[in-house]
């Protein structure tokens, strides 16, 4: 196993779309979970050419290694469970602007960005490597007006470590029902970001 690097400089990493010329660094990432590696490995490329998913790494500018992959694919937040509805709008709404809020409380669907698929290299976990993703997705759909983007979303891992890490980014469990499931759904309001 590799040694961890105690010391990361941020500058030194670039965020940039995967190609099919990855693929052979792409063969040599692993981050630990095997459906995650498996993903990277034997699919990334091909969801990716059929627009699935657009595939992204995070990158060492000086070795050109590449320290983490994650995709993001188009997403909705949709509340149809009454008891989760007013959760969720109750929490959400906390950073809603007041003259959309009763837009906003007539919904039961809301535009997402859907950040899967993370993986951060063996090695290079815990080096807020996942926080510079998270803000990347935060910056580029709040300032770039592309689409409409009211919230980041991900299907995280369910397991304590991977929990904590998105609920200490400030995401949010959309429902208690999947407590149970291999992932929790979780999501962030962009204005999060905003504010």
């Amino acid at each position: 196993m590799e040694e961890k690097t105690r010391y990361l400089d941020i500058e030194n990493l670039s965020i940039c779309k995967i190609t099919e010329d990855d693929s052979e660094a792409l063969s040599s990432f692993f981050c630990g979970r095997a459906e995650l590696d498996d993903f990277f490995h034997n699919q990334i490329l091909i969801c990716a050419k059929h627009h699935y998913v657009s595939a992204y790494c995070v990158r060492d500018t000086i070795t050109s290694d590449i320290l983490a992959v994650f995709t993001l694919a188009n997403d909705a937040v949709i509340v149809d469970n009454m008891e989760d509805r007013e959760d969720f709008i109750e929490q959400s709404s906390l950073k809603i602007n007041k003259e959309y809020i009763s837009t906003f409380e007539k919904q039961t669907s809301f535009p997402a960005v859907n950040i899967g698929h993370l993986g951060v290299k063996t090695g290079f976990q815990s080096l807020s490597i996942g926080q510079m993703v998270i803000d990347f997705v935060l910056f580029t759909f709040s300032q770039f007006d592309i689409s409409g983007c009211q919230f980041v979303t991900v299907d995280s891992l369910n397991n304590p470590r991977t929990n904590k890490f998105y609920m200490t980014n400030r995401f949010l469990l959309q429902t208690s029902l999947d407590i149970f499931n291999e992932t929790r759904r979780m999501y962030l309001p962009i204005q999060f970001y905003k504010d």
